[in-house]
């Protein structure tokens, strides 16, 4: 290819919330521009990223892509050996994983070099996409333990209406059915019934000798 080799850099984020500037400070001291700097926020799931889209678009064949690490490309075993074949066989750009060295499309490219950076891609793309999956347990297994201690998810409730416990009284003593007296609160009857459940749940006492007509 004639011309200087373009040099690009690939960072990838799982949430807004999190740092990439140890994954930008690498690539500003491995000399890539600012400009050639693309950076996704994103889950690593799967390659619908509108940034990681923009690079591929870019990259030509000679063109070197850093990323970090492995996992910063993708977290999906198949789909990151589709993508690494589809950047170095298909586009012909190298790749260069800063955190594994074995992992320079540059080197090593005999019958037995490519045999160990292919394992070496195997081995490292089963661990990101088996951390994945522990991240998820993780999160699960967190939110169940945060519901055993009454952490609340999900939006908060609609506060109830001014008259709300008014009507319920009136319900709660037979004196008006339950269709009343949603109505008259302005909610759905189910809703109703299910605000209803909960202060009773919370009562130390209940009547159960209402007559609970519709």
């Amino acid at each position: 290819m004639s011309g200087e080799t373009r040099v690009y850099g690939y960072i990838r984020v799982s949430s807004c919330d999190q740092n990439e500037d140890r994954q930008y400070q690498a690539m500003k001291r491995l000399g890539v521009s600012e400009r050639n700097i693309f950076t996704d926020k994103q889950s690593g799931k799967d390659f619908d990223r509108p940034q990681y889209k923009r690079l591929v678009q870019r990259l030509k064949k000679g063109d070197l892509l850093y990323i970090l690490s492995i996992d910063r490309l993708g977290r999906d075993y198949e789909e990151i050996q589709n993508q690494w074949r589809k950047l170095t066989k298909q586009i012909g750009a190298d790749i260069v994983v800063i955190d594994m060295p074995l992992l320079d499309t540059r080197i090593g490219q005999d019958l037995m070099g490519t045999f160990i950076a292919d394992l070496v891609l195997q081995i490292l793309s089963f661990v990101a996409e088996s951390e994945r999956d522990n991240i998820k347990k993780r999160q699960a297994q967190g939110i169940a333990a945060a519901k055993l201690r009454g952490v609340k998810f999900g939006r908060p409730e609609k506060p109830l209406p001014v008259n709300y416990f008014e009507c319920y009284e009136l319900w709660r003593l037979g004196l008006v059915p339950a269709t009343t007296a949603a109505a008259q609160c302005g909610m759905p009857v189910s809703t109703f019934r299910y605000r209803a459940k909960k202060i009773e749940d919370c009562s130390p006492k209940k009547d159960k000798g209402r007559e609970d007509t519709v």
